[in-house]
């Protein structure tokens, strides 16, 4: 088959969750014999676009300005350059599927380009953008979770304190028609995917109950890179319970309410941070301000350290404040044979087993999180009892063995379709 993976933004510049993923089932369909093709929105002044091929992959970028928050709401609405490139693309690939892994960024209009030539395309739910302009469900005006629009109005008034004008209220009303029109473009581009994937159970429910069709909307779990050279766990005794954070450094993972929790410890403990500083400096500033001598900081981790840390670690700990969507930490720290404790919210409370596997604390409570902590300097046996329970995360080859037989399914029906007279 020919595939192209239509993304947001993509590795070395970017290195999350659905770029990670997107680089892993890229490489391992290349590798099954598949023409695989990524085109992503590059972050870059002016109007441009590049081609390269990394290991057989072909890989196209296209930007047309750094695409800033209010630029990458904008995009969805159109961009033509942007627009041309991928129609370039789509003539040099001729894929017979394209998989949208997200469109923040990108306008919607390369969906259309899709329809037009009749190809049948997927859409992962890696968040909740589909629904929520801020993807996460978080509200900038209270720092609370969102069960989705109502009338819009909410929605207009996160976008007005995003952008730091929570006054402005005689601009609520056209706000809100541009976020509701927003949507229906969105929405009218799931309802045209010929196959939908939420990566669990959780994202799965929420999306039906929001209205994406449930026909087409299945759970297929992702799987994690293959590491073939893990570093060795390292056996301690008698040390410090190590602690190790790593991931996004942003309010809504909740790193402050693990820094103040740790903080007011007592015993033997330390805490590791790891994750791009740069994103956002006031933030981590405030972090390190609050930090004592057992608070470590280690910077933006390659991969390779990334193993060579969960090597050294004792728990992983994620107190997102939002909902994440599956959270490939967890499966990292589970692969290398380490305990979570992690917020009771969304698909972590589906993930991690608590008092099993892990720990489950109510999202921002600092009392319960030191608590949880606590109990793990204090216990050993308790460690013990939930590092020998941690089971192994799927492989990418099984997820891509799902992902693969999806594909050809809808490939073979789109074929049946045209050919029927």
């Amino acid at each position: 088959m020919r595939i192209l993976y239509l993304v947001h933004q993509y590795i070395p510049e970017y290195v999350g969750g659905t770029e990670l993923y997107t680089h892993w089932v890229a490489y391992a369909l290349n590798q099954r014999g598949h023409q695989v093709t990524v085109f992503y929105r590059r972050s870059a002044e002016g109007v441009g676009q590049r081609h390269h091929v990394e290991e057989g992959v072909h890989v196209w970028a296209a930007w047309a300005g750094s695409p800033s928050p209010t630029r990458r709401f904008l995009a969805t609405f159109g961009n033509l350059s942007l627009v041309h490139v991928f129609e370039r693309v789509l003539e040099e690939a001729h894929p017979d599927l394209i998989h949208v892994q997200h469109l923040m960024g990108l306008p919607v209009a390369l969906v259309h380009s899709i329809q037009r030539r009749g190809l049948p395309f997927v859409v992962t739910l890696h968040d909740y953008w589909w629904a929520c302009a801020n993807a996460n469900l978080l509200t900038n005006y209270s720092q609370q979770i969102c069960n989705g629009p109502r009338a819009y109005l909410n929605c207009a008034r996160c976008a007005l304190a995003r952008a730091g004008y929570s006054r402005l209220w005689p601009v609520l009303l056209p706000v809100a028609g541009l976020l509701a029109w927003r949507n229906h473009l969105l929405a009218q581009a799931l309802e045209a995917a010929s196959g939908l994937v939420a990566p669990t159970e959780f994202v799965h429910r929420w999306y039906t109950a929001h209205g994406a069709p449930a026909e087409r909307l299945q759970v297929i779990s992702p799987g994690l890179e293959r590491v073939t050279a893990t570093p060795r766990r390292t056996q301690r005794s008698g040390g410090p319970v190590r602690f190790a954070y790593i991931g996004g450094l942003s309010w809504q993972k909740g790193v402050h309410v693990l820094v103040e929790a740790f903080n007011g410890m007592r015993g033997m403990g330390e805490l590791w941070i790891a994750g791009d500083e740069s994103c956002a400096p006031a933030y981590v500033a405030r972090l390190r301000a609050q930090a004592t001598p057992s608070i470590r900081f280690l910077g933006r981790l390659t991969r390779e350290e990334v193993w060579e840390t969960l090597a050294q670690v004792d728990v992983v700990a994620v107190p997102s404040l939002c909902y994440e969507s599956f959270s490939f930490v967890v499966s990292e720290a589970f692969a290398a044979g380490v305990p979570v404790v992690a917020s009771r919210l969304g698909p972590l409370a589906d993930r991690v087993r608590d008092g099993v596997d892990g720990l489950l604390v109510p999202p921002g409570d600092v009392a319960a999180w030191r608590a949880a902590l606590q109990r793990l300097v204090d216990e050993p046996d308790l460690l013990a009892h939930l590092r020998v329970n941690v089971r192994p995360p799927m492989a990418l080859d099984e997820h891509v063995d799902r992902i693969e037989a999806l594909y050809a399914q809808l490939v073979d029906g789109n074929r049946r379709r045209q050919a029927a007279p």
